[in-house]
């Protein structure tokens, strides 16, 4: 039975999942004339790339030697615009059933979506971050306790610890190291995890007095009112406690993936991933196809460039279950072109 409450879309193609694999997929297929509708937990578009660092430069992007996350999700949604893909945010998908058409309904708690054929782009699931065991936690969170830099300029001439020991703590230790009044780096080991190049940037700072790293020391108390901290009390190995003062903290303790309801989809798995045929990009479902770093196969590489390419593959295949009688015939942009948005 049909929610009479929830919003009803029926679009050729359901991408779960709009990271930039995901909004890539919504360009390849308009391509080929299909509508698509775009499903996310997430409040925003742009995945992970929007969600922990969209100020951060990515450098593997074929034709920009840098450009911030941020700024790909932008384009990957202007390359979208003219193919006008419908956007269900703050949804995870819920439930799926197979029609007796073949087709597919899925269901979030205020929308239902039928689509010919789903395609899951969900990076590597559901992203929830690592939280820290601190007793008071949740009354700071999102006020002046983050996990991830959605706009720098606010930690300017604040006191900012950075709590964890791999990439993004690094990263943005650095990054905020001239911006911040002082930049706390608290880790409880002697050795980061992080890129060479960025830990030997952290001790270059740290020995000119913009970063104090505080190794090995891990988080133990949160002070302050009304959900703006203070101070933090931080130990090491012996117990021993320290007080820095902390306008803002940054927990950088990654993110613990889940599949989700998508498990118990009845396709085939392949440890946390999702098995597919790499030549059709179909997973073990016929009209379920998956593309981006949850799908797994022989050979794969987890990078937005071959998700990019998975979704091509996806594009063509799409077709092929929705237009089986149809044949196949690469678009080439440069002769086409696209619709105006």
């Amino acid at each position: 039975m049909i929610d009479a409450q929830k919003t009803i879309t029926t679009t050729d193609i359901a991408i779960i999942g709009a990271g930039p694999v995901g909004l890539f997929m919504v360009f390849e297929a308009g391509l080929l004339g299909y509508k698509c509708a775009v499903i996310d937990s997430l409040p925003e578009i742009g995945g992970q790339l929007t969600a922990l660092y969209p100020e951060k430069p990515i450098y593997d992007i074929p034709g920009f030697p840098s450009i911030l996350a941020g700024d790909i999700v932008n384009n990957l949604a202007e390359q979208a615009l003219p193919f006008k893909p419908e956007y269900i945010l703050c949804n995870p998908v819920d439930g799926l059933t197979e029609n007796k058409d073949g087709s597919f309904t899925l269901n979030t708690a205020t929308d239902t979506i039928h689509a010919k054929v789903v395609i899951i782009a969900a990076g590597m699931g559901v992203f929830t971050p690592r939280r820290p065991p601190l007793d008071n936690l949740a009354e700071f969170e999102n006020k002046s306790v983050f996990y991830s830099v959605r706009n720098k300029d606010r930690f300017a001439d604040k006191n900012i610890v950075i709590a964890g020991g791999g990439d993004s703590a690094a990263d943005w230790a650095v990054e905020l190291a001239p911006k911040a009044k002082a930049v706390h780096v608290i880790h409880r080991r002697n050795t980061f995890r992080a890129a060479e190049d960025t830990v030997r940037k952290m001790k270059e700072l740290e020995e000119s007095g913009k970063i104090i790293i505080h190794a090995p020391a891990q988080l133990s108390q949160l002070h302050g009112d009304n959900g703006q901290l203070n101070t933090i009390t931080i130990t090491d190995l012996e117990n021993n406690p320290t007080q820095l003062e902390c306008d803002n903290l940054l927990c950088f303790f990654g993110m613990s993936p889940a599949l989700g309801p998508i498990a118990e989809w009845e396709i085939d798995l392949s440890g946390k991933k999702i098995a597919v045929t790499p030549a059709t990009m179909e997973t073990t479902r016929h009209g379920i196809l998956a593309i981006g770093d949850i799908t797994d196969y022989a050979g794969k590489l987890d990078l937005i460039l071959t998700g990019f390419a998975e979704g091509a593959i996806a594009a063509k295949t799409a077709q092929g279950i929705i237009e089986p009688d149809k044949q196949f015939k690469l678009v080439y942009t440069t002769s086409k072109g696209v619709p105006a948005a």
